[in-house]
C-alpha cells in the first residue's frame, strides 16, 4: 500500500537552516512529534549532517579554499575524496606551476580505475622527476578515496608550491585513512560493526586494482584487528554499558612487602656487594667439607724394559 511506504528525505543542496528541514519533515510524517528535543533520531542524525557539512563536505582550510580558487579550474572542488579521485584536477593545478612538463590533453575526465591509473601514471612520473615530497601511500589513498587523503594531498601541493604552511587550529593526530574520526562522533549503538568496518575501510578498487587474494586478506584482517582494538578500548571507556565486572584479582588491594619484615638494607647491601665480587672473579674463602687422602701407587720402571733382552726366534 501506498500509504505504508516510508517518506523519502530529500536533505537540501543549498544552506539552509536546521529548523526549516525539520519542520518539512514533521509536516510529511505527523508522526514524528514536533519538539524541540535532540533524543529523537532524525534531530540527531539532521543535526550531524549540518554540523559536519562545513568540515566534511571541503575538508580544507580557509586559505587553501581560496588559493584553490584563485587556479581557476575547470570544476569546483566540493568534496575532494570523489572530485581528485581521477587525477585530472590535480593535474590542471600542477599545470600552472609547471606548463612545460603538464599536457592537460594528456588527461582524461573518465571516473572508472582505467582512467585512475593512466591519469596517476603520468602524475607519478613527473612528481619523481621533480623530486616532489608526496608518499606513495598518499596516491594510493587519494585514488582509492580514503577518508581525509585528498585534503592532506591537497594540502601537501600547497605547502609545497606556495612554499607557505598550512595553519591548522589543532593539531592532527596520526592519519590513518580510515572513517574512525566518523564512528568516535556516532552514538554507541550506531557504529559499524566488524563487517561493515571491512566493507567502508577496503574499496572495491583496491581489489580491482591488485587481485593478489592474500593481499586482500591481510588488509582486511588488519581492519578487522583495528576493530576489536577499538571495542575493546570503548569497554574500558564506559564498563557500565558492557556489564564488564572487574575481575578478583583486580579487587583485591596490592601492596609492596616492607623490607623490614625480611631483610634490612644493610643485609641487601651486604649481598650485592657479595656476588658482584663472584661475578669479578674474586675467590672467596670456604672451609673444606671434603677430606681427601693420598694413595701410594708403585709406578713400572722403564729403564728395565728397555735393558731387557730381545728374544730371537731359530732361523733368523
Amino acid at each position: 500500500m501506498k500509504g505504508s511506504s516510508k517518506p523519502k528525505i530529500y536533505l537540501p543542496q543549498k544552506q539552509v537552516s536546521f529548523s526549516a528541514v525539520r519542520s518539512v519533515v514533521s509536516k510529511q510524517n505527523p508522526t514524528i512529534p514536533d519538539t524541540n528535543s535532540s533524543v529523537h533520531t532524525l534531530d540527531y542524525r539532521l543535526s550531524l549532517y549540518f554540523n559536519s557539512s562545513k568540515e566534511t563536505m571541503s575538508g580544507l582550510t580557509r586559505e587553501v579554499i581560496k588559493w584553490i580558487q584563485s587556479l581557476d579550474l575547470t570544476w569546483q572542488i566540493k568534496t575532494p575524496k570523489w572530485d581528485l579521485t581521477n587525477g585530472y584536477l590535480i593535474a590542471e593545478i600542477y599545470s600552472w606551476y609547471f606548463p612545460q612538463d603538464i599536457h592537460m590533453h594528456s588527461y582524461n575526465t573518465g571516473t572508472s580505475l582505467d582512467s585512475k591509473e593512466k591519469n596517476w601514471s603520468l602524475l607519478k612520473t613527473f612528481i619523481k622527476r621533480r623530486h616532489l615530497d608526496i608518499p606513495e601511500e598518499l596516491i594510493h589513498a587519494t585514488i582509492h578515496c580514503k577518508e581525509g587523503a585528498a585534503a592532506l594531498m591537497v594540502e601537501k601541493m600547497y605547502e609545497l608550491l606556495t612554499n607557505r604552511p598550512v595553519k591548522k587550529e589543532t593539531a592532527d593526530d596520526e592519519i590513518t585513512f580510515t572513517d574512525r574520526e566518523y564512528q568516535i562522533k556516532l552514538p554507541m549503538h550506531a557504529r559499524s560493526t566488524a563487517s561493515q568496518a571491512v566493507k567502508n575501510n577496503l574499496r572495491i578498487t583496491e581489489t580491482m586494482a591488485d587481485s593478489n587474494l592474500i593481499l586482500a586478506a591481510h588488509k582486511a584482517q588488519n581492519i578487522l584487528d583495528n576493530h576489536i582494538e577499538h571495542r575493546r578500548e570503548e569497554r574500558l571507556q564506559d564498563p557500565k554499558r558492557f556489564n564488564v565486572k572487574p575481575t578478583l584479582g583486580e579487587r583485591c588491594p596490592r601492596r609492596a612487602p616492607k623490607l623490614s619484615s625480611y631483610k634490612t638494607e644493610s643485609t641487601v647491601v651486604q649481598e650485592k656487594n657479595v656476588a658482584n665480587k663472584q661475578d669479578d672473579g674474586i675467590n672467596v674463602h670456604r672451609e673444606a667439607t671434603v677430606q681427601f687422602k693420598e694413595v701410594p701407587v708403585r709406578q713400572l720402571d722403564k729403564a728395565a724394559i728397555y735393558s731387557m733382552p730381545i728374544a730371537t726366534q731359530p732361523g733368523y
